[in-house]
C-alpha cells in the first residue's frame, strides 16, 4: 500500500516517483559514501577557526609567568613576588611588554579586572550572532552561504583586533569577532548531518568536533613563534578562515533539505544526484520528485504557496517545540558553563601554558570517541546524561582534593596530582555533554526551524561560558566553592535531559507540522502496542 502510494499517475503510461529526502538518501544516493564523506571532511574544517578564535585568549590575554627589576632601580624583595608596590619604570616584564595585552596595558593590581572582560564580551557576541546567523541560515541565505558569511567577517574582526589600540577597543573586537564566528559551528554541523542517512547522524556530527580538538591542539603551534607579540598572534589567526571561505567552500554543496523545503527542488534534486554519482550509484531516476513535508509534491519548479506557509512556521508559537526549546537551552547553560569554565581555566594549571593547553585538548580526542562510538547504539538521552553526571562527581571530587592542598599548602603534591587526574576525568565528562548536546538538538527539531533551534542552543551555551570567566577568577580565592558551582550546574544539566524525547535511528522531518502529526501517530502507535501486549 505504501509504495503504491508513492507511485501517481501522469500524462499516458508515465509514472511519477514521489520519495522523501531520507528515502532518496537511503534508496539511491547511499546513506554514507565516498561524496558525504568528502562534503563532511570540506565542512567540518571550518570548525578550526572556531575553537582557534575562541581559545586564542588563553595566550593573548594571559599574565606574563615572571618580570625583573631594571638594574638598580628596584627592590624584589616583595615576598609575595607583587610588582602592585613597585613604582611604575622600575621593572619590566621578562617576556616584552607586548607579549600579551596585560603586559602591554599592565592590567594588573587595581586593573587586574579589565583583563576578564574582553572574554566575557566575546561569549555575549556569540550569544548575540547565534540569533542573527540562525535567522539567516534557515530562511534566506541557507547554510553553506552563512558559513562564508561567518568566516569572512571573522577574519576581518580578527584582523582589526590585532590593530587595538587599547583595552576598551580590544574587547569591542573581541565581541565582534565572537559575534563573527557564531555561525561557523552551528551551520557546519547542520550542513553536515543533512547530507547522511539517519544510521550516520550522530557519527558525523561528532566529526566536526574532532576539527574542534584540531583547532584547539595546533592553537600552540601558531601562538608560540609568536609569543613576544599577541598582535601577530591575530594576524596569523585571520588569514586562515578567509583562504578557507575563498579556496574550499566553494566546492561544498548546499543542503537539499534546505533547498527543498524553500521550493528549490530542482537543486535539491541536482545536489541528491550529485551525490549518487560520486558515490558510483546509477543516476536518479527521471520520473523521481521530492514529496512536499506539508503532504504534496513539489514539481520540479518553485512552490512558492506551500513555501510560504512553511515559512510562517514558529518555533516559540508552537507549545511542544517551545518547551522542548526552552528544556534543551536549560541544560545548554550548564554545559556551556562547564565546558568553557574548565578551559579558560587552563592558564592556572602549575605547568608550561603551552603544554597544559595542549594536554587539555587531547582530553577531547577521549570524549569525541567516546561520543562517536556510543551514538551508534545509544540513546542520545541516556548518553548526555550519564556524561553530566561523570562531569559533575569529577567536580565535587576535586572540591576535596583542593581543600586536601590547602591544608598541605602545597601545589606540588599527591594531592594536587590527583586532582588535576580528577579534573581531566571531569572535562572529558563535560567535552562529551557538549557534543552530544549538539546533535541531540540536531535531531530534536524539523528542518524549517532546525539551525534556527541549533542558534538558541549556542546562545545559551555562550551565556553560560560569559559567566564562566566570573567562577575562575572567584576559584583563585576559593576553589571549593567553584568546583561545586560547576558540579551543580552539570547536574542539572544532566537532570533536564528526563524532559526530552529520544531521538536514536528516528527521521529528521522537515515542517513542525510534519514532526508534531508523526510523533503524536508514533506515541499512539506506542501506546496501543503495550496495550495489546498487555493483553
Amino acid at each position: 500500500m505504501e509504495e503504491e502510494q508513492k507511485l501517481t499517475n501522469l500524462e499516458g503510461n508515465e509514472t511519477k516517483l514521489e520519495l522523501s529526502v531520507d528515502e532518496v538518501v537511503e534508496g539511491y544516493v547511499g546513506s554514507l559514501g565516498f561524496s558525504q564523506v568528502v562534503h563532511v571532511l570540506l565542512v567540518s574544517l571550518a570548525w578550526i577557526f572556531d575553537a582557534q578564535s575562541t581559545l586564542v585568549t588563553i595566550f593573548s590575554d594571559a599574565q606574563p609567568p615572571a618580570w625583573r627589576c631594571k638594574t638598580g632601580l628596584c627592590q624584589s624583595n616583595n615576598s609575595t613576588g607583587s610588582v602592585c608596590g613597585l613604582v611604575p619604570g622600575t621593572w619590566e616584564w621578562v617576556g616584552g611588554h607586548t607579549s600579551s595585552i596585560i603586559a602591554e596595558w599592565n592590567l594588573i593590581c587595581d586593573r587586574r579586572f579589565l583583563a576578564a572582560v574582553p572574554a566575557s564580551v566575546y561569549f555575549l557576541g556569540s550569544l548575540l550572532g547565534s540569533a542573527m546567523y540562525g535567522h539567516l541560515s534557515d530562511t534566506w541565505l541557507g547554510r553553506k552561504r552563512t558559513v562564508q558569511l561567518s568566516c569572512i567577517l571573522t577574519s576581518i574582526t580578527a584582523f582589526a583586533t590585532s590593530l587595538s589600540p587599547n583595552i576598551w577597543t580590544y574587547a569591542f573586537f573581541r565581541f565582534a569577532n565572537g559575534f563573527a564566528r557564531s555561525g561557523i559551528g552551528i551551520c557546519c554541523l547542520v550542513l553536515t548531518t543533512e547530507s547522511v542517512g539517519r544510521k550516520w547522524r550522530g557519527q558525523v556530527g561528532q566529526y566536526g568536533f574532532f576539527f574542534f580538538t584540531l583547532g584547539f591542539l595546533t592553537l600552540p603551534l601558531v601562538a608560540y613563534p609568536t609569543r613576544t607579540c599577541w598582535r601577530n598572534l591575530y594576524k596569523v589567526l585571520s588569514l586562515l578562515p578567509l583562504a578557507y571561505s575563498v579556496l574550499l567552500l566553494p566546492l561544498v554543496s548546499e543542503s537539499p533539505r534546505w533547498l527543498l523545503i524553500r521550493g528549490r527542488t530542482k537543486e535539491a534534486l541536482q545536489v541528491l544526484d550529485r551525490f549518487a554519482r560520486l558515490n558510483g550509484k546509477n543516476k536518479l531516476p527521471n520520473n523521481l520528485t521530492l514529496t512536499n513535508p506539508c503532504g504534496t509534491t513539489f514539481a520540479s519548479g518553485n512552490n512558492s504557496a506551500t513555501t510560504s506557509e512553511t515559512n510562517k512556521e514558529n518555533l516559540w508559537t508552537t507549545k511542544w517545540a517551545a518547551m522542548r526549546m526552552v528544556t534543551v537551552m536549560l541544560s545548554g547553560f550548564g554545559v556551556g558553563f562547564v565546558y568553557y569554565g574548565v578551559q579558560l581555566n587552563v592558564e592556572n594549571l602549575n605547568f608550561n601554558l603551552y603544554a597544559s593547553v595542549a594536554l587539555n585538548a587531547l582530553m577531547e580526542i577521549p570524549a569525541v570517541l567516546i561520543g562517536t562510538f556510543l551514538l551508534g547504539f545509544t540513546n542520545r538521552r541516556l548518553l548526555l546524561s550519564v556524561s553530566s553526571y561523570i562531569a559533575a562527581v569529577s567536580s565535587i571530587l576535586c572540591t576535596f582534593f583542593s581543600h586536601k592542598s590547602k591544608v598541605h599548602n602545597n601545589k606540588n603534591n599527591d594531592g594536587s596530582w590527583s586532582q588535576l587526574i580528577v579534573e581531566a576525568i571531569g572535562f572529558m565528562g563535560a567535552s562529551t555533554a557538549f557534543d552530544i548536546l549538539y546533535i541531540y538538538c540536531v535531531e530534536l527539531f524539523p528542518t524549517n526551524v532546525r539551525n534556527f533551534a541549533v542558534s538558541m542552543l549556542r546562545q545559551a551555551i555562550m551565556l553560560g561560558a560569559s559567566v564562566a570567566p566570573l567562577l575562575v577568577v572567584l576559584g583563585r580565592l576559593s576553589p571549593s566553592l567553584s568546583f561545586l558551582v560547576f558540579g551543580g550546574f552539570a547536574i542539572s544539566s544532566g537532570v533536564l535531559s528526563i524532559w526530552l524525547p529520544e531521538t536514536r535511528n528516528a527521521p529528521l522531518y522537515e515542517t513542525l507540522k510534519q514532526q508534531e502529526d508523526e510523533e503524536k501517530h508514533n506515541w499512539v502507535s506506542h501506546n496501543d502496542c503495550a496495550l495489546e501486549m498487555g493483553k
